[in-house]
């Protein structure tokens, strides 16, 4: 049987086929096509951003930081390059924790670094793939061993290190740096944005065995360099001076400024104890600040230097003029102003009473002045302002107008009581003196500059004296005092040297002018000045005719020794000798005096107590704190009983505010405003008094006595504070014929305060014997010998 013929596919089957294949190749170059554009063109930023992660490293290449340079481009804190440990932590795989264990034992010595323990260490390897710090800015030993291990995935690199090649010279100026090179004290604080410079990149390609193929480097900009007015070799002699005293007398701290009178420039400022910037780890906080801008204290009788060269200049008077002093007690609205109990001084010239540091001299040459005018010249001398140093956490200090001053207010300013100032400021306001009477705003910034040393346009700019001010004066500066006056303040400074309370101060080959000072800490629970604590000061300047530097010291709280010898005259005066001494030297300056023989130089020499005075409650000096600037260091520092008349010490004024106590003022007796010098009943009358209003500056030793009203309050109990209960009754002992000593004795074990008036043995008291009063009731006692 014969097969049919096998059936063809149709033409329309076979295009159909066709299509079909057609169609999905073409679906399938689509698809392809749609996924190339997302990848390219969508999302082509993140995967360049990837590769880049795989092929290439950016690296932040670090400035170099300014050089600080003095003003001979020693150089007081430079950088160098040391290696810092890191670590690829993908690279490490599962050897991360023993690759820690072997690298702490290394670099881990101190026990307070945390950074660098092996629980620190590897949660850093840990949290991050491809970077994580081991150590950084090791020291070259370590990193050798580090380089001999050969651990995978162990890496160095160069970082820059912040280096003091003094130590702790000068350490409070400079201040140091954190460990990202950021400022953190002092003058690398002030300037670190000048200093930092600014970072470079390294972008290096790699293979995939992350071998370095190529590397791209945009190269970073150093900081600026700055030269500073300080000498370091004249910073070497004042700290060296300074350490010796703190030391002698055991201290808190203290203080010595070195400044040229002329210029203004600062050659050395010394604060003790100090720290070493290179060795951060084990710095001390509470020596951290530079005390000689950011902290304030009483000056006390150095303050009479612009006392008495304001009544010199606007007042008339004149160095051989008398003075009253009374036998050393003035009163004035109810409160008793003392010299000091070895002094009981009476008609003497105005020059001796400085010398011998008369606190009754002092006031009397206030109230010549007069409020307003004293006021200008406190401002003129550089108080209650900021000098404007570049130096952080300055203060203005703490100066009130007289708006704000009670009725006896200008006789504490006189002696250098209810105003807070520097030692910056006071040595500005020597130097101010020595230099013929204008006010030179201190510097311590000669230039700031991109030149490196050894460059021909960088010179040193040694220090040479000169007795003349620059041709144009800097901003800031002013006359303050008249040239005629300069020069007989300077020949009575002298005498204070040579005759009065600073012979301690007294140069050898050199004449030297100057003022002691000692005032009493202040407080702040009562208000009221401490008995036992004592800042003792000195400021002055050599030699005499030709002044060619001034220097401030100031030395908190010394506690070795006899009560005299933690007196400005005995405690700071041999700090300016030394010093000074030193400096003159070394400068070259031309001896104006004979030279003494060591048998002459070590005769024993006469100390002279200044004045103590307390004038009580301090309120309106505590309040005075609220108004100063927000950034002022004053305002907001923390309870530091080692400092002064600091913040908080002024700030806690509502801790424990003693009660108001009114006071009846003692009757005056006929014909006592006739005691009063002629010139200063007349410049007391040119400033708007009258005789009706006029203070009684001498009843105090003829007037009949008149208790105080009592308010009892509760005050807290510490130093001069105590509790005050009405309800509590005790009856007032006999004081005739006692001592100071014995009176204060008997009324302090019967919870009683003493007003002592005059001095000797006490004669009259008021309230009287037996009266019953409350405790905390202070007793008005006159004494007479």
């Amino acid at each position: 049987m014969k097969q049919a013929p096998r059936q063809t596919l149709t033409a329309p089957i076979r295009r159909i086929r066709f299509a079909y294949v057609a169609l999905f190749f073409c679906g399938w170059a689509g698809v392809i096509g749609l996924r190339l554009t997302w990848l390219q063109v969508v999302k082509r930023q993140d995967w360049v951003h990837r590769a880049a992660l795989q092929q290439q490293r950016t690296f932040e290449v670090a400035p170099r930081r300014g050089v600080l340079y003095d003003r001979n481009l020693r150089e007081l804190a430079m950088t160098v390059l040391v290696d810092s440990i890191y670590a690829v932590p993908s690279e490490l795989g599962e050897n991360r924790g023993s690759a820690a264990e072997i690298l702490a034992k290394i670099v881990h010595a101190d026990p307070t670094d945390n950074f660098t323990s092996q629980q620190q260490m590897l949660a850093r390897f840990n949290a991050s793939r491809n970077f994580a710090w081991v150590a950084r800015r090791v020291d070259a030993d370590t990193a050798t061993r580090i380089r001999e291990l050969n651990l995978k995935g162990i890496y160095t690199q160069k970082e820059f290190k912040r280096f003091y090649p003094n130590n702790d010279l000068l350490a409070q100026v400079l201040g140091y740096v954190g460990t990202e090179d950021a400022g953190l004290g002092g003058l690398e604080l002030k300037f670190d944005d000048e200093m930092h410079g600014a970072p470079g990149h390294m972008l290096t390609a790699l293979d995939a065995k992350r071998h370095v193929l190529d590397s791209d480097e945009r190269e970073p900009l150093p900081g600026e360099n700055l030269v500073l007015s300080i000498d370091a070799n004249i910073q070497y002699m004042a700290e060296r001076a300074l350490d010796a005293q703190v030391e002698k007398v055991k201290a808190l701290h203290g203080t010595v400024v070195v400044q040229d009178p002329h210029t203004g420039h600062i050659l050395a400022l010394a604060v003790s104890p100090r720290f070493n910037p290179n060795d951060q780890k084990h710095m001390d906080a509470s020596v951290l600040q530079n005390l000689a801008v950011s902290d304030v204290y009483e000056p006390g009788s150095v303050f009479k230097l612009v006392t008495y060269s304001a009544a010199l200049d606007s007042a008339g008077v004149e160095p051989t003029d008398i003075v009253d002093c009374q036998g050393g007690a003035m009163t004035m609205y109810g409160r008793t102003l003392h010299d000091d109990k070895s002094d009981h001084f009476g008609r003497v010239t105005v020059q001796y009473a400085l010398e011998h540091s008369s606190d009754v001299g002092a006031a009397k040459m206030a109230l010549k002045v007069g409020n307003e005018k004293f006021y200008e010249y406190m401002k003129g001398f550089g108080f209650g302002d900021r000098s404007g140093i570049e130096l952080p956490s300055e203060t203005r200090g703490l100066l009130r107008p007289p708006k704000k001053w009670g009725a006896t207010s200008i006789l504490s300013m006189s002696i250098g009581q209810e105003v807070g100032v520097t030692p910056v400021q006071l040595v500005s306001m020597v130097s101010s003196i020595a230099n013929g009477g204008v006010y030179m705003p201190p510097r311590i910034l000669m230039q700031s500059t991109d030149e490196m040393k050894g460059d021909a346009r960088l010179q040193p700019v040694a220090f040479h004296p000169v007795n003349q001010l620059p041709a144009t004066l800097p901003d800031g500066a002013h006359r303050v005092i008249r040239e005629l006056t300069s020069a007989k303040m300077r020949m009575m400074m002298q005498g204070t040297v040579e005759t009065g309370t600073g012979k301690l101060a007294k140069l050898n080959g050199y004449s030297s002018a100057g003022k002691t000072g000692t005032a009493q800490k202040i407080d702040v629970a009562t208000h009221t000045y401490s008995h036992t604590k004592l800042v003792a000061s000195f400021a002055g300047f050599a030699p005499v005719s030709n002044p060619a530097i001034a220097v401030a010291v100031v030395i908190d709280t010394p506690t070795a020794g006899s009560e005299v010898s933690h007196y400005g005259g005995a405690a700071s005066a041999p700090v300016f000798a030394e010093v000074a001494q030193q400096v003159l030297e070394y400068l070259g300056v031309p001896h104006d005096q004979p030279l003494r023989n060591k048998k002459d130089m070590k005769a024993p020499v006469e100390e002279v107590a200044d004045s103590i005075n307390d004038p009580g409650d301090l309120s309106d000096m505590f309040a005075e704190v609220n108004n100063l600037p927000a950034d002022d260091p004053l305002r907001a520092q923390p309870v530091n009983n080692a400092n002064p008349v600091s913040t908080q010490r002024l700030a806690d004024a509502t801790l424990a505010t003693p009660s108001e106590r009114p006071y009846t003022p003692p009757v005056r007796s006929k014909g006592v405003i006739d005691l009063l010098p002629a010139k200063v009943l007349a410049a007391f009358k040119a400033n708007g008094g009258t005789t009706s209003t006029m203070p009684d500056a001498v009843a105090g030793l003829t007037a009949p006595l008149h208790a105080p009203l009592v308010t009892p309050a509760v005050q807290a109990i510490g130093h001069n504070a105590i509790v005050v209960d009405s309800t509590r009754r005790v009856a007032v002992p006999s004081f005739s014929g006692a001592g100071l000593r014995t009176v204060v004795e008997e009324a302090g074990a019967l919870g009683l305060r003493i007003e002592p008036v005059g001095s000797g043995l006490a004669r009259e008291q008021v309230p009287s014997a037996g009266a019953m009063v409350p405790v905390g009731t202070e007793v008005v006692v006159r004494f007479t010998r």
